[in-house]
């Protein structure tokens, strides 16, 4: 579906940029990968030009978003990602409770379905954001999920989780229980 088709189905977009700042082993292990990218596309450019380097270059992009994320979502640091701090999820569940408190409707967008899912589980968990009952994937019910969301009643999520996942599907969307 297009934006313009579904504009209609979604509640007015409230937009607050926040800039986080990376600590501890989260800024490490992002200075370590920045590095490496930087020596490998370095390598690249010199070797195939910018034509034979663009794999190279989004390869070392998309690394670097990841660690931003958070350090479990990128490959070969799960078992030390563990200790490390996870500085957008932690103000992501340092912000949601105030603002569902409040009775806003929020949603939350990551290109990362893994990101998502553990955004899902820390909020999901007791006390996190009141009473977490669980993310609950919906996959196919776009609609019903929307107009649940947009309902605003007391057994409707304040809490939207949206993906954009490949393979055709479109909207994957996970609703957390409040």
């Amino acid at each position: 579906r297009r934006k313009q088709d579904v504009a209609t189905e979604l509640p007015p977009r409230t937009e607050t940029i926040l800039r986080v700042q990376l600590q501890g082993k989260q800024r490490e292990l992002y200075e370590a990968v920045r590095t490496t990218a930087d020596k490998q596309v370095r390598r690249a450019l010199e070797r195939q030009g910018f034509e034979g380097s663009q794999i190279a270059i989004l390869d070392a992009l998309l690394k670097l978003r990841q660690v931003c994320c958070d350090p479990r979502l990128v490959k070969g640091t799960t078992k030390t990602a563990h200790s490390m701090e996870r500085a957008k999820l932690e103000l992501l569940a340092d912000l949601l409770p105030a603002l569902v408190d409040e009775g806003r409707r929020v949603l939350v967008f990551s290109q990362f379905t893994e990101m998502l899912a553990l955004a899902g589980r820390r909020l999901s968990r007791e006390g996190e954001v009141g009473q977490g009952q669980g993310v609950e994937h919906l996959g196919r019910q776009r609609g019903a999920v929307v107009r649940q969301f947009q309902a605003q009643d007391a057994t409707s999520a304040p809490i939207l989780l949206v993906s954009l996942k490949a393979g055709g599907l479109g909207l994957n969307l996970s609703l957390i229980h409040i």
